[in-house]
């Protein structure tokens, strides 16, 4: 069993700070979704016929927020499976259950990374809502407290893998 100082409180506390951070892009994303399918046929019906047609149109933001809203609430999905799983798998504490949260965990930081960067190209295209910078800023927040849970789960999976071969070399 790990002692109180090391990487299993700290990925248990990050995978619970992710979980609130990845629900609250999730739901931000979500609205901007809702909100551009309701608003877009309107908005669309102004435009050139390219930018009509153009399947990921959004009535507020900039040319990125499609993408990005999309690519943030697909992030914000997976985030939070894998912080529960992850959670789940931490409190298991055995080597297979925490290589799947690195893993899971590592999947669910690349998809953050993409978000993040379609935010960062929407933060330099300018003119966004004041809901829309929220998510970009939750987005960029997120990405990195996720770095932070899949180092601490790597830490977590040293650490197993070393008490288990202490466990086996105290049996022989």
């Amino acid at each position: 069993m790990a002692t109180g100082g090391g990487p299993k409180p700290a990925a248990y506390v990050l995978l619970f700070v992710n979980l609130v951070l990845f629900f609250i892009v999730t739901v931000i994303a979500a609205w901007a979704m809702n909100h551009g399918m309701e608003r877009s046929r309107e908005t669309a019906s102004v435009l050139s016929i390219p930018l009509r047609i153009f399947p990921i149109y959004f009535p507020m933001g900039n040319m990125a927020t499609g993408f990005f809203v999309i690519f943030s609430l697909i992030a914000g999905v997976v985030g939070i499976a894998t912080s529960l799983t992850g959670l789940h798998n931490v409190f298991q504490w055995d080597v297979p259950s925490l290589h799947t949260a690195a893993a899971s965990s590592l999947v669910s930081w690349c998809l953050t990374l993409l978000a993040m960067g379609l935010a960062c190209k929407e933060i330099e295209l300018g003119w966004t809502s004041g809901n829309l910078r929220t998510l970009e800023i939750m987005t960029i927040i997120v990405s990195a407290t996720q770095l932070f849970s899949t180092c601490a789960i790597q830490a977590a999976v040293e650490e197993a893998i070393a008490e288990e071969i202490d466990r086996t070399r105290g049996r022989y």
